[in-house]
This record gives structure tokens, C-alpha cells and sequence, in this order.
């Protein structure tokens, strides 16, 4: 098989550790998962064989998974007792079942994609994530705050307007419209209480509030509504808008960051996708291990890209069901191939460093 499918990006720490005992599921102390959208089609198989294989391995310590919008969905798949059957809802209903008017409302953008949810979760998967025996999920949603909380379109698109502003300038302005809050399962042992990049509200994620958190965490301004979230104050927004690519300071701790991506790089917040200059550098990541599809997969997927939202306005509903599902399918090579890297001893020698 060759070995161009995956590219791979260790910080310092991260790859001594696989360098002198390779990638075991004991070691992965941290799982971020980015926003993106319909970008997890293009991860899907390697998605399927780190939840199914990887990290089915035994463990003697929590695992902290922590996600934005389409991110903290994987995490939902993975926090249920069978992963796999999970990701194959949440996939079949994010290709099939987003069937949308020639020019939908948001409430109807809402109310599709919340069945979307609803069919990925299953009936009893709220439970299951929140009695995981090791899996401490962190759900991030951006709480509006000011304009930014406003359900009236014109004055919710001024709000984005003045942060996409004042964020040329410095992420840190983000905070004046939306606030990060983490909703997590971890109680006092998340490894994100103490991070002091800008203001953060941490709250508990319970079965009350989680189908409401996992929503929200993936409505985008003005494409979906706000959510309000049980016991909560506020509308919270899509948790991209402030932590798009997860450029966090995930600590000092022995473990490693496993970071299954689309891109091999990261963008801080959602408002920094335009901009070439706010890419992360590598300080957050010295003890990461980035997996993403090389340049050379995404050449051979339908169109030569990864999806994303802009297909549903580019593509027939025909076309984009058809490339998605071509997607999905064809992602099925990532993971065989990293599993070849891990099985032969070579995932170090494959892994470039950060």
C-alpha cells in the first residue's frame, strides 16, 4: 500500500513518545475534534477505525475529548456504547436525511439538522455518553452575548459584522460579542479549568441539557438559530465561532494529543478562515499527533475536495448525495493505511515533525 494517503504531524513530545513505543490507546490522554461540517466525511474512515479499534484498547485513565460543532458530534459517536453503529447514523443522516427547500428558513435549517442529531444519538445515547466509564466529553458552544444574543437577522449580522472587525485585530475582542463556554462531563478533573487564553464559562454537561448542548454547538449564525440551553442563560451559537480548528493549550500532562483532522493545519476561530496569517504555530502542540488526508487523497476525491457547505449550493441534491456518499466510502483507505503504519512499527518514520 503506499504510503501517501495520511499526513502526519507530531510536536517534540508527541513524537518521542510514538518513536519509543508507537500509538497506544493507554497513551492518548487528549481528543480534540474540530469544527468543519461536512469536512468529518472525508475523516469518516479514519474516524471508524481509531473509535472502533484504536481506542477500544483497554485503559486505565479517562480519555478528554473535546470538541466544536461537527467535532463535538464525532465525540457523541464515540461516547456511545457501540462507536461504529453511531458514526454510520450520524453519517446516513448527515448525506441522506438534509433534504432542504430551494431557499430554507432557519428555522427549517434548525429543525433538519436537530433530526440529524436525534438519529445519530439513538435513544439511549444521551445516556450512554454520560455514563461513559472513560470518556469525559467537552462539548464548546459560543453563548452570544449583547447583539450577538439577538434572534433579529439585521441585528445579528451587524454583531458578526463588528467581531469579524475588531477580530482583525485580536481574538481576544471575540469575547465583547461571544463567550466561550465548555459543557463537560469531567467535573474537576477537566484539563481545560485552568486555561486563561480568554474568558470561559465551564458548566456540566448532564442528560438534561446535552442534545440542547450538542445543537447549539453546531448552529451557525444566521444559517441556524440560536439555542437555549436548560438551566443555562442566553443563546449559544456554533462553538466554531471562537474555537473553529481547536488552537487550545492542551497542558503539560505525560499523555498524548490524538488530533484526527481534515487539514494539516489549524485555524484558531471561525472568523480566521480568510485570513493566511492566523494559522496556529506550535506552541499548543508539542505533545500532538495531527492525522489528516494528504493532498494526494483529497486529488482523488469526487471534485477534488473535501466537502463542505458551500456543495449544497454549488451541486444537484443528486450530485452532492452521490459525491458525499463516494466521500465516505472512499475515507475507508485512511484508516486501513494508518493501521498498516501501526501494525508494521512505522507510524514514527511516516510522521513529520511540528
Amino acid at each position: 500500500m503506499s504510503r501517501h494517503l495520511l499526513t502526519l504531524r507530531a510536536g517534540p513530545q508527541a513524537l518521542a513518545l510514538l518513536r519509543e513505543r508507537g500509538l497506544r490507546a493507554e497513551d492518548v490522554e487528549i481528543l480534540p475534534g474540530a469544527s468543519g461540517g461536512a469536512k468529518w466525511l472525508a475523516i469518516a474512515g479514519l474516524d471508524r477505525y481509531l473509535f472502533g479499534t484504536v481506542l477500544q484498547a483497554p485503559r486505565s485513565r479517562p480519555l478528554h475529548g473535546i470538541g466544536s460543532s461537527i467535532g463535538s458530534w464525532r465525540l457523541a459517536c464515540l461516547g456511545q456504547r457501540d462507536p461504529l453503529a453511531a458514526l454510520a447514523r450520524g453519517h446516513e443522516a448527515y448525506i441522506h436525511r438534509q433534504r432542504y427547500s430551494r431557499r430554507p428558513s432557519t428555522r427549517e435549517v434548525t429543525a433538519v439538522l436537530a433530526g440529524c442529531l436525534d438519529h445519530m444519538l439513538g435513544p439511549s445515547g444521551v445516556e450512554e455518553i454520560i455514563s461513559h466509564p472513560t470518556l469525559r466529553v467537552h462539548v464548546i458552544t459560543a453563548e452570544g452575548r449583547g447583539l450577538a444574543a439577538s434572534s433579529r437577522r439585521l441585528v445579528l449580522a451587524t454583531a458578526l459584522a463588528a467581531a469579524a472587525t475588531a477580530n482583525l485585530m485580536s481574538r481576544r475582542t471575540l469575547a465583547l460579542q461571544v463567550r466561550r463556554t465548555i459543557f463537560h462531563s469531567a467535573g474537576d478533573t477537566s484539563p481545560f479549568l485552568h486555561r486563561r487564553d480568554r474568558p470561559t464559562v465551564h458548566r456540566p454537561l448532564t442528560a438534561a441539557n446535552a442534545r440542547a448542548v450538542l445543537l447549539a454547538s453546531g448552529s451557525i449564525p444566521l444559517l441556524l438559530d440560536g439555542v437555549r440551553i436548560p438551566d443555562t442563560p442566553g443563546v449559544h451559537w456554533d462553538g466554531g465561532v471562537t474555537d473553529y480548528h481547536l488552537d487550545l493549550d492542551f497542558g503539560t500532562g505525560a499523555g498524548l494529543v490524538l488530533f484526527p483532522h481534515f487539514y494539516d493545519h489549524v485555524v484558531p476561530g471561525w472568523f480566521d478562515k480568510s485570513l493566511p496569517w492566523r494559522r496556529a504555530g506550535a506552541a499548543n502542540f508539542s505533545r500532538t499527533l495531527l492525522i489528516a488526508p494528504s493532498a494526494h487523497f483529497v486529488a482523488g476525491l469526487p471534485g477534488g475536495k473535501i466537502p463542505d457547505r458551500r456543495d449544497f449550493y454549488a451541486l444537484s441534491e443528486r450530485e452532492r448525495l452521490a459525491r458525499w456518499q463516494r466521500v465516505n466510502e472512499l475515507s475507508s483507505a485512511l484508516g486501513e493505511e494508518l493501521h498498516e503504519l501501526i501494525v508494521t512499527g512505522r507510524l514514527a518514520d511516516a510522521v513529520q515533525p511540528w
